[in-house]
């Protein structure tokens, strides 16, 4: 496991895998459907469910459509949650006029006055 400072150990990529794996294989044993009829439910084939369960790899795409069909899509919300701020509004605070320059007619200096 890597680790990162302040947070502590960090999970594997595989770990993650696993765990979301687990959490979904729970989610629908909860919600009573089996792996071909949730397959099905998804558009997805059996096998790739089943590798989505046993933490074997997935694509976005199988992952999504799966919580889709538990009816478990809101939990994405989580995932990425959106930002409180804008980027385009943060640049449009920060961007300004360009300064303009006060012209001034230049003056010689006294030992410059023309007599």
């Amino acid at each position: 496991m890597s680790t990162s400072a302040g947070d502590g150990p960090r999970r594997s990529t595989d770990e993650w895998e696993a765990m979301i794996g687990e959490r979904i294989r729970s989610r629908r044993l909860d919600v009573g459907i089996g792996q071909v009829d949730l397959a099905r439910l998804a558009d997805v084939s059996t096998s790739t469910l089943q590798n989505l369960e046993n933490g074997r790899g997935s694509t976005l795409r199988t992952f999504v459509r799966v919580l889709r069909a538990l009816d478990a899509d809101d939990a994405l919300d989580a995932v990425v949650p959106a930002s409180a701020v804008s980027p385009i509004d943060v640049l449009r605070s920060t961007s300004r006029e360009p300064r303009r320059r006060v012209y001034r007619p230049r003056t010689p200096p006294a030992d410059e006055v023309p007599r």
